[in-house]
């Protein structure tokens, strides 16, 4: 990768970086519903993952196997 584009990338990773501190500390924003609707969007998601090697019915999206 040439060093324009690391530098590029490097830019837009801080812009990134400051609008999600930002985010998470406004006083308009649901840091908790955003927080909590991530977690349990990903515990779904690994659940139907894992759900053929455990045999578990994981109905978290709707689905079940």
């Amino acid at each position: 990768m040439s060093e324009t584009m690391k530098d590029i990338t490097a830019v837009a990773m801080a812009i990134i970086g400051v609008a999600i501190v930002a985010v998470l500390v406004s006083g308009n924003s649901n840091t908790v519903g955003v927080v909590s609707g991530l977690s349990h969007g990903f515990a779904g998601v690994l659940g139907t993952a894992m759900s053929p090697v455990t045999g578990a019915q994981n109905s978290a999206y709707g689905y079940a196997s």
